[in-house]
């Protein structure tokens, strides 16, 4: 199995979540992030979700993502990834 980078992400709730990325793309200067909460190979039903990249805070040194949810930038990016890696169906 290919070992993936994993990022940790902290939801508004709280909730701790290890997130492993799965592709990542730049459009319009902004960093984009394919994630995954598991790496199941054997389940062929995987929720992933497309991140952004947020300005780093002042103080903090790297930058931060969020969840994209505008339904034209999902659809857009979720084609991108597609073409990426060509042999995933991402359904939004």
């Amino acid at each position: 199995m290919e070992e993936r980078e994993v990022i940790p992400f902290v939801t508004d709730d709280g909730e701790e979540l290890e997130l492993y990325v799965l592709e990542q793309t730049k459009l319009n200067g902004l960093n984009y992030l394919l994630v995954a909460d598991t790496l199941d190979e054997e389940d062929d039903d995987v929720t992933v979700y497309i991140m952004k990249e947020t300005a780093a805070k002042e103080g903090e040194e790297l930058a931060s993502y969020e969840f994209v949810e505008e339904d034209g930038e999902l659809e857009a990016l979720g084609k991108i990834f597609e073409e990426l890696l060509e042999d995933v169906d991402i359904e939004l």
